[in-house]
């Protein structure tokens, strides 16, 4: 078992960055307070000079594992390379500053660690929290993915699983070898996503079962950020066209090949929409026919249909939808073919420049569901 006497040299390191998460950062910083086991420190990274951010840790500093680091704002990637940079600890584990841990997660993941040595990071599985009600949703993040759940004594994570969407919750523990050796969190890029695949090229990675984050998810309609679901996208599309062509290996570009083109019918599907809705109908039918040539799916087949021989349909059909959505976003989608994704991640305030629309949205990866 882990030790029970706090150490001067952490073996974990909490990597947390604070941007516009003044009503959660208190609650994340409580969680790393709870863990069980003491052989932790926890680095905040105040990126963006905030007085209150910087405050909240403040109220913290009877605790000397609990550190704090000003900066300018340099993003997202910025802030967690700025506490890994003064990090002690052994191992490392990104914490998003709207998140919290359960108790159990220090000892959990440095147990594993200690009971195999050739291991440099593991994964694991998270509580979902809808913003505003403190109760786990039922539905867990891998499930949330449509990831199997891991067996008991935790899954060997490869390159094929990442690039198919088993992309692991991102509150891990990386050692801060392999850490090093991927060179960390990587700006312009999915920063997560990225760094799992790098370290399942490299190293031994194990997904454990246990659900030992608190992810939590807030309502909102991404219709209304349509250039921020564009850089999400696109910034998930160059992660994956930039580990594949790193890696040198065709079989990975051969199976990144499919979330991208996933993701390009998506963009076009709604771009269709969009131009629907503008009364664009030309636009409308280009853009669901490059949504059938990226994936003939019998969404993207009705659309076209329906846009080339009878829009006036649609016309009537749109309104329904739109009076459907207030009753809730499960099968409407998927019945009236448009597709969207309706909760956003806290953590999209985290960025200056909103980009960081829900690092772990990833719906649309095996469940068909999608911006």
């Amino acid at each position: 078992m882990t030790t029970s006497a706090p150490l001067d040299r952490p073996r974990l390191s909490f990597l947390t960055t604070a941007y516009r998460t003044e009503a959660y950062l208190a609650d994340t910083i409580s969680s790393v307070l709870s863990q069980t086991s003491p052989a932790w420190e926890l680095v905040v990274v105040d990126n963006g000079n905030s007085d209150e951010i910087a405050s909240i840790v403040r109220s913290f500093a009877d605790d000397p594992r609990v550190r704090l680091v000003r900066q300018e704002n340099r993003g997202y990637a910025g802030g967690v390379m700025a506490a890994a940079a003064v990090a002690r600890g052994d191992h490392f584990a990104v914490l998003d500053s709207d998140d919290e841990i359960v108790p159990e997660f220090t000892a959990t993941v440095l147990d594993f660690l200690d009971g195999h040595p050739s291991v440099d990071a593991v994964g694991c599985d998270a509580h979902m929290v809808r913003d505003g009600d403190e109760r786990p949703s039922r539905q867990s993040y891998l499930r949330s993915i449509g990831s199997r759940p891991p067996g008991k004594g935790g899954d060997l994570l490869t390159v094929e699983e990442v690039l198919a969407g088993r992309v692991p919750y991102y509150t891990g523990a990386i050692s801060r070898r392999a850490w090093r050796a991927v060179g960390g969190y990587e700006p312009g890029l999915e920063s997560d996503v990225l760094t799992w695949l790098r370290l399942a090229s490299r190293f031994e990675v194990r997904l454990l079962p246990q659900k030992l984050g608190r992810y939590r998810v807030r309502e909102q309609s991404q219709s209304r950020h349509p250039e921020r679901v564009e850089q999400f996208e696109d910034s998930l599309v160059r992660t994956f066209q930039t580990f594949a062509e790193e890696s040198g290996d065709p079989r990975h570009l051969a199976i990144a090949q499919s979330p991208m083109r996933r993701l390009r019918y998506h963009q076009a599907l709604r771009r269709a929409r969009w131009a629907f809705v503008d009364g664009d109908i030309e636009t409308a039918r280009r853009s669901a026919r490059e949504a059938r040539a990226q994936r003939a799916t019998l969404r993207a087949c009705v659309i076209v249909v329906l846009l080339e021989l009878s829009p006036r349909l649609l016309t009537r059909v749109h309104p329904l939808k739109q009076q459907l959505a207030e009753r809730g976003h499960g099968a409407r989608q998927r019945i009236l073919g448009w597709g969207s994704v309706d909760w956003l991640p806290a953590r999209a305030r985290s960025a200056p420049d909103g980009r960081q629309l829900g690092r772990q949205l990833r719906q649309w990866q095996r469940g068909g569901v999608g911006p």
